[in-house]
C-alpha cells in the first residue's frame, strides 16, 4: 500500500462549519460542521476521487514533493 500525502484547504464559513478543498485534486470539495468532521469528509472524498482516477485509468498524484510557503508583502 503506497502512502499519499495531500495538502487540504479549511476554510470556516460565515454560517458556521468548514468548506474543505484539495488544490491538487480539482472539484475535490466537501463540508464539515466542525474541523473534526471536515476532516473525516475530506478523507473519504480523497479516496474517492483516487478510486475515480484508478477507474478511468488515470495517474495518481500527490503532494508529496509539494513545498508551501507564505511571502509577505507591502503594497501601498
Amino acid at each position: 500500500m503506497k502512502r499519499l500525502t495531500y495538502r487540504i484547504v479549511l476554510r470556516e464559513e460565515p454560517e458556521g462549519g468548514y468548506t474543505v478543498t484539495v488544490p491538487s485534486l480539482p472539484g475535490c470539495i466537501t463540508y464539515g460542521e466542525n474541523i473534526k468532521e471536515a476532516y473525516l469528509m475530506i478523507e473519504d472524498a480523497i479516496m474517492a476521487y483516487i478510486e475515480s482516477q484508478r477507474k478511468h485509468g488515470e495517474l495518481i498524484t500527490d503532494d508529496n514533493r509539494t513545498f508551501e510557503g507564505v511571502l509577505n508583502l507591502e503594497y501601498a
